[in-house]
This record gives structure tokens, sequence and C-alpha cells, in this order.
């Protein structure tokens, strides 16, 4: 990838913001869109701002018939945009790729199955929900083979066949041996459609409602936070901010991550864009390239994981426990802190280990950036503030874009030509609300085939079965409650992880959640622990070997080794994957979730960040210099039994820490000896 001189923070450039886009396309969990010529871009651009529009008109003016009235139009005018804006198969190799008969055919059937409860009278088809008419299955059938196409379009094969997995097993599950625990009564295929209608579970079940009410809102934002130029100030800020001392490269870049990941809502996306601006800075500072794309997959993962844009399954979390979104932005405060800072204990200790250096940036000063744009922030703090006043989140983030849109504005108006500046203003804004709804595309084709899934899983009672043998695995290996526990708590983050290898982070949420979440709370796990366990092992199965799509993404960046970039990114996200285990394996893990009193989150914040820190030197090798393999190896223990939030095992994981620096400094004044013996 071309770069400027090193040292300098530069812009992406058209040709490379198209290899930006390549790499994306080929390492993330999502497809990438067409190429289309500008006659058809311009008719989707157009289409996609009109759903906008009907997406804006049902937070102020919801229709009168009810939700799922409107969630039937949501899906009858997105569905279609997938077979436009998605290839059937493989990128054809030219600059334009637009869409041929066969997929505007499709478009066309898809709009009408779709639209067909409408069409029928809607008071008539909910009153016959449970007694389908043959034509009422016809339809159902013929909008399941799309949702199932569109998935596959914009996501790959996996999903799809893991839906007809389910599909076959409600429908020959009466034909298994009645001695499974699996079996069941079956399903014919009436039900099976008819349970598809469901407005609880299938097709316009919570996955999609939240996809309509919420992330399709919030794409929205980060598209127009994105044309207003907050992702350039965000980095620039991350540059100001540190400057240079030898460890700026590093932190800069896990800011950058951080503030980054407002606008791209994508871990994989995050990570490739922040790689392009400050690979070559890193590059300068010393960072071997696997250490380099490691940092970048970690920083840009661990945008979707914090507030206050946390990524689309936490709406669905919100759903799910009937809750409020800035709940679950609360719970999600001390996790990011404690993530953050194993990047940053891991970044201090790298810079020391192979020597890197300060770099000279050319950037003014902190203040002077912050001055220029610090208006960015500003839409950030509403979405919080007006959450606190319990403004529903879907208008707290309408507000917010009103407010980043209404900058923008405010910054064109100071150019010479005034009228040119607003008419740039309103097609920056129109281009925004459309980007928006493509954007969410994918991610509404995922929402409507998890819908297929928990629908199966609801109705054959797949769930609770699944979640009983998982209780009955970790019983066979223990009768004691609390190894059962932790053996559970493993098992289910190894499958949460596995199946997030194959399937987006909603998708694996939302059939985790179904078939996890009820072994853990059968086990006294309370949800909302569960649902944040389940959310940070969906979002860290991008970064999870031997897949790892953010760490593939980042060494074609680097230019790195793929599988010792994945092992660098795993060091930096270690914490990450312990961290969940603390807060459902004792009652204390409850207060990094702020579910404890004050003074309770403030000790179990200080434990675990003295664990995080611990469980640094075990991965880095460092503690005031390099650490041996004797001083790494009583710091596993110190930090596993920190991080089990005990009074007891604090106390035994303290003395294995006071033990590793004893010793740590001892082998330090033996090796100080030696030399000067010399």
């Amino acid at each position: 990838m071309p770069t400027t001189a090193p040292g300098s923070v530069r812009r992406v450039t058209t040709a490379e913001q198209r290899n930006v886009d390549e790499i994306v396309g080929a390492h993330d969990e999502e497809r990438p869109a067409r190429r289309l010529s500008p006659r058809w871009e311009r008719a989707l651009w157009i289409i996609g701002a009109g759903v906008a529009l009907l997406v804006l008109k049902q937070v102020f003016l919801p229709f009168d018939q009810g939700n799922q009235y409107y969630l039937v139009i949501f899906l009858a005018v997105t569905l279609p945009l997938v077979f436009l804006s998605y290839r059937p198969k493989g990128r054809t190799g030219g600059d334009k790729d637009d869409p041929g008969v066969i997929d505007w055919v499709l478009s066309a059937i898809t709009l009408v199955v779709a639209l067909y409860p409408l069409l029928t009278g809607f008071d008539d088809f909910l009153d016959r929900q449970g007694q389908l008419s043959t034509v009422d299955v016809i339809a159902g059938a013929v909008l399941l083979l799309l949702i199932l196409e569109a998935t596959r379009r914009t996501t790959g094969l996996v999903l799809p066949i893991i839906c007809l997995v389910f599909l076959a097993y409600a429908y020959y599950g009466g034909f298994l041996p009645q001695s499974w625990a699996i079996s069941h009564a079956g399903m014919n295929f009436d039900e099976i459609i008819s349970a598809l209608y469901d407005p609880s579970n299938g097709f316009y079940g919570t996955p999609l409602d939240v996809a309509a009410t919420y992330i399709v809102l919030f794409t929205i934002y980060g598209a127009v936070l994105a044309n207003s130029g907050a992702g350039t100030f965000f980095v620039d800020f991350s540059f100001a901010l540190f400057r240079k001392s030898r460890t700026a490269p590093g932190r800069t870049t896990a800011l950058s991550g951080f503030l980054l990941g407002t606008v791209s809502g994508s871990g994989t996306a995050t990570t490739v864009t922040l790689g392009a601006i400050t690979w070559p800075i890193l590059k300068k500072a010393g960072y071997p390239k696997e250490n380099a794309g490691g940092l970048l997959a970690a920083s840009g993962i661990g945008a979707i994981l914090s507030p206050p844009t946390l990524g689309a399954a936490a709406f669905i979390i919100a759903e799910y426990l009937e809750t409020s979104y800035l709940t679950v932005l609360l719970w999600a405060i001390v996790p990011t802190l404690l993530y953050y800072l194993g990047i940053v204990f891991a970044v201090e200790a790298d810079a020391r280990r192979f020597g890197a250096h300060s770099v000279d940036v050319d950037t003014p000063k902190a203040w002077a950036v912050l001055a220029k744009g610090g208006y960015h922030f500003a839409s950030l703090a509403i979405i919080v503030v007006f959450l606190a006043l319990d403004i529903p989140p879907f208008s707290a983030v309408v507000y917010a874009s009103g407010v980043a849109a209404l900058f923008s504005l405010a910054t064109k108006l100071f150019a010479e030509d005034k009228r040119a500046a607003v008419i740039a203003w309103l097609k920056e804004l129109v281009d925004s609300l459309s980007e928006g709804v493509r954007g969410a595309l994918p991610v509404i084709a995922v929402c409507a085939a998890a819908g297929v899934i928990t629908s199966t899983i609801t109705k054959t009672g797949l769930g609770q079965v699944l979640a009983d043998a998982l209780v009955k695995a970790a019983n066979s290996l223990s009768d004691n409650p609390t190894v059962v526990l932790a053996f559970t708590v493993v098992f289910c983050a190894l499958a949460v992880c596995v199946l997030g290898l194959a399937v987006p982070v909603t998708a694996s949420f939302i059939i985790s959640w179904v078939v996890i979440g009820p072994a853990l709370i059968t086990l006294g796990v309370e949800p909302a622990e569960t649902a944040m366990f389940i959310f940070y092992y969906a979002v860290l199965s991008e970064v999870t070997p031997p897949t790892a799509l953010a760490a593939v993404a980042a060494s074609a960046i680097t230019g790195g080794a793929v599988i010792k970039t994945m092992w660098q990114t795993w060091k930096y996200t270690l914490p990450a994957f312990l961290v969940p285990l603390a807060f459902v394996l004792t009652e204390n893990g409850s207060a990094l979730l702020l579910q404890r009193p004050f003074l309770d989150v403030v000790w179990v914040t200080a434990v675990s960040a003295l664990g995080v820190a611990v469980l640094a030197v075990v991965t880095t090798g460092w503690l005031i210099g390099p650490a041996k393999m004797p001083v790494r190896i009583l710091c596993v223990p110190a930090a596993l039994l920190l991080l089990y939030l005990q009074p007891l095992s604090i106390a035994i994981g303290a003395g294995f820490a006071v033990a590793a620096v004893v010793v740590h400094m001892l082998l330090r004044q033996k090796d100080k000896e030696e030399i000067n013996s010399a």
C-alpha cells in the first residue's frame, strides 16, 4: 500500500481507499457490495435515502397499525436492495458490476412476497396466524428462500446452511428416536411457516425489530459522522495528544481505534482504515509487522466493545432483557477500561522490549486540533445525555445525527461560496441517509435469518435441551457446584467463539443467547452477566485463531505473517477473553458491570486491573525489564486467581504476584552481578 513519508499524518487517497475497501471485503464477515455504474448508483442512492426517510418517519410518526406493520414494510423495502447491491457470487473483476435480469426479478419477487401480509389485508393476515392458507404458506416459503439467498450474498454460505439445518431438525425431529433428548413431536411444513410469521420470534421478531429501529439509525449516524470529517478529526486528535514519546505510536493507534469505532461500527473495517493511516507511523517507530498488525486488530475490535456506540448485538441485549440501552452502555464501561488497560500495558512493554522510538508527527498541538474539530464529540455526548434523560435511543441518535449535521453545515458556511457550501452539505446529508441504510443491509439480512433459527429453537424446545447438555457435560467432570459452573462457563465461551468463527457477530449472539444463555442462567448467573458474557465472546471471535478475520485483515495492511499476527492480536486481547469469565464466575464479578454498591465496584475494578497487569507480564514477557520464564509462570496463577474475585483467591493471587516480583528482582540482580564480574 503506498504511503507518504513516514512520520507525517496523511489522508487516505482515493486509490488507497479502494485498496482499503478490497481488504475489508476480502476479510470482513460481510461481503463487499457491488461497484455500480453512475446511473444505477444514483438509482440506489435515491432508494436508500427514501428508506431512510421511512425509518425517520417511524421514529416521530409511527404507523397506527402497530410495530409489526412497520416491520413488514421495512423488510419489503430493504430486502430487495440486497439483490441490487450485492452480487450472487464473487467479484466480476471489472470496475462496474450492475445488477442483471435475475437480480431485478428476485428483487421484484421479494417486494411482492414481503408485502404479502399487507396486500391481502393486514388484519385478516393476523387473524389467520396459526391457520395459514395455502397461498400464505407459499408466500412464506418463497420469502424464506429469498432471506436465505440475501444472507448468502451478504455474509456467505455458513449462516444459510445453519438455518437449513435447524429447519430440517424442526421437520424431521419427530423421526428421531424418542430416547434422544433432542427428539420432539415434529412440525409439518405449514407449522414451520406459521412459526416464521410469528411476530415474537420469526421473520419479524426481535432481531429484525432491533435492526429496523436501532441499528439502521446508528449506521446513518455513523455515516453522518464520517461524511462530516469526524474520522479524520479523531485520528488527528489522537496523534496530537501523544506526540513524541516512544510509546506514542502505540497509544495513538489504540485511541484512534476506539474513536474510529464510533464511525465505522465494524471491527475489521476499523482495523483496515486505522492501518492505512497509522501503519507508516508504527513502522517508523520500529514496530515489527506482526506486532503492529496485532495492535491494529485489537484496537479495531475494541471499538465494538466500547460505549457509547457498541456493536449491533448490544441493542438486542437491551430488547431481550427489556432494559434501556443506557444500562447496557453502563455495563460496558469497566470491561472497556480493562480491555484498553491490557492494550496499554502491552504497548508500554512492547515499546521497551523491541526498542520502539518516538516519531516526529507533523500535527498541530492537541488543543488546536480540539478547538477546530472538538464539536465532533458533541453528538456522542448528546446520545449519552439524552439516554440519561430517558429519551429512547432511536430518538436520541436521530437528535445526535441532526446535531452532527448542523455542526458540519456551520463549518461549511465559513467558505466564501456559501451557496455552493450549502448545496454540498445537502448532498452530504442525503449521502449519509443513503449510505446508512445500504450499510445496514447485511445486518438486516442476518437479523431476518436469525429469526428463522430462534423461531425453530423456541418451537421445538431445542435451546433448553442443549443448555441442559452443557450442564450435564460439566456435571460429569465434578459434582462441586463451583467446579460445574467453571467448566460450564469455559464450555460456553468456547462454543460462542467457535460459532463466531463461522457467522457474523449479531447472529452469533442471537443463536448463543437462546442456546447457551439458558445453561448459565440455570446455574444461577444473572441475565445481565450472561448477556454481556455472550456479547463479548461473540465479538472476540473476530480475533480468535484460526480465522481471526480482523488479524488477517491487519496482516494484509502490514505485510506480516498471518499466523504470527493472529497470536500477537491474541496477546493484546487476552484480558478481554478472561474478564468476561470474571463477571460470571462469582457474585462479586457483577461489580464489573456496575451491578453492586460503589465501593464494591471500586475494589473489584482495582483487583481486576491488577489481574490484567499481571496477565500482561505473561503475554509480553516484560516487568521492569525482560521477565524470565519462572516469573511468567508465577504470573499465570496470579492473574487467574486475582480475576476470580473472591477474597481467598485474591489473597493467594496477590501472593503469587508478589512472589513473581521478588523472583524477577532477584534474577535481575543476579544478571547485573554476572555482567559486572565478567
